[in-house]
């Protein structure tokens, strides 16, 4: 009896530690964040926009606080976020980053569309 009580307790306990294992959560910047500070941002006007960039991430300043929004396509960049990846489709090159691709024209890259 002793035996199958041990059994029982051993697999219920491990019962607990698998399922709460299986359990995966994934998390994933959004867009639409509104924060209040953005710290030393490259700051690029596009079409007479003031876009705020820091860390890949694109902003818009309104009322005192940044929104997160998408990259907006056709602006010109002169340095690429760290951590950027290289990727060829159909045989051209783009420079990946947080979903945001670029091109390479001339010395600097372009928001582009994929």
């Amino acid at each position: 009896m002793k035996t199958l009580f041990k059994t029982l307790t051993l697999i219920i306990s491990l019962s607990g530690v698998i399922s709460s294992c299986a359990t995966a959560v994934s998390a994933r910047p959004a867009n639409k964040v509104v924060i209040s500070k953005v710290h030393n941002p490259k700051i690029v006007t596009h079409k007479n926009v003031k876009y705020y960039r820091k860390s890949g991430v694109w902003y818009i300043k309104k009322n005192k606080k940044y929104t997160a929004v998408k990259a907006p396509a056709g602006v010109k960049v002169t340095i690429l976020p760290t951590g950027y990846r290289i990727i060829k489709i159909k045989g051209v090159r783009y420079y990946r980053y947080k979903g945001v691709y670029y091109k390479k024209s001339g010395k600097k890259y372009i928001v582009v569309n994929v």
